[in-house]
């Protein structure tokens, strides 16, 4: 069982950025693949970003291309989400999720494919 606590999130104007972070418990976060997914009020959660065990192999929902990075720190249990040039459309609370998979290019879009969920943390962007 792992435990994720995401931070980051608030209040920003459109245009600003945000970084989210997401802290692991425990000692196997090297061998899990992270995804960023985000929910708006009456809206299915989303995929937002994903990244293997490595590292090595990122990517991004086509809603937030080039405005956003993915990336971990393994040595600190940590996955963290940029998001820059942040538009009112973004508002929504953001899940960080983990896979424990032996694969370690894999990197995951799909809500099933992660088993640990974190609480969320809210993103409300102003026009």
């Amino acid at each position: 069982q792992v435990q994720l606590v995401e931070s980051g999130g608030g209040l920003v104007q459109a245009g600003g950025s945000l970084r989210l972070s997401c802290v692991a418990s425990g000692r196997t976060f090297s061998t899990y693949a992270l995804g960023w997914f985000r929910q708006a009020p009456g809206k299915e959660r989303e995929y937002v970003a994903a990244i293997s065990r490595s590292g090595a192999i990122r990517r991004s929902a086509d809603s937030v291309k080039g405005r956003s990075a993915i990336s971990r720190d393994n040595a600190k249990n940590t996955v963290y989400l940029q998001m820059n040039s942040l538009k009112p459309e973004d508002t929504a609370v953001y899940y960080c999720a983990a896979n424990p998979t032996p694969d370690i290019s894999g990197a995951y879009s799909l809500k099933d494919e992660y088993r640990y969920w974190g609480q969320g943390t809210q993103v409300t962007v102003s026009s």
